[in-house]
């Protein structure tokens, strides 16, 4: 499988780290349901606890990617975690597949 890769690597406010996750994972599961182009969403967590939350997600391509962010779920859970974010660290890759 190829692929266009995001990863986002969030710091939350302490205080918003159980709501930003009910946010983030229905955020995810909207887009692996309702957009076509959305091959996989993960939602990472550290095992510490500490309020850190690591995103994996493919996308068919950067087309596909650019839709996901006009999405209404998208949108929604942009504006509403949008106090709740101290950091975010966004990477764009490119997965390639076994053979290059």
């Amino acid at each position: 499988m190829t692929g266009y890769v995001i990863t986002v690597d969030f710091e939350i406010k302490p205080e918003s780290r159980d709501r930003f996750l009910a946010l983030v994972r229905e955020n995810a599961a909207l887009s692996i349901s309702a957009e076509a182009g959305c091959r996989r969403f993960d939602v990472c967590v550290p095992a510490d606890g500490s309020p850190r939350v690591f995103l994996y997600e493919i996308y068919a391509d950067e087309a596909a990617f650019k839709a996901h962010l006009q999405t209404t779920h998208y949108r929604a859970f942009a504006a509403a975690t949008s106090g709740m974010v101290q950091d975010r660290k966004i990477v764009p890759l490119t997965l390639l597949g076994p053979h290059g």
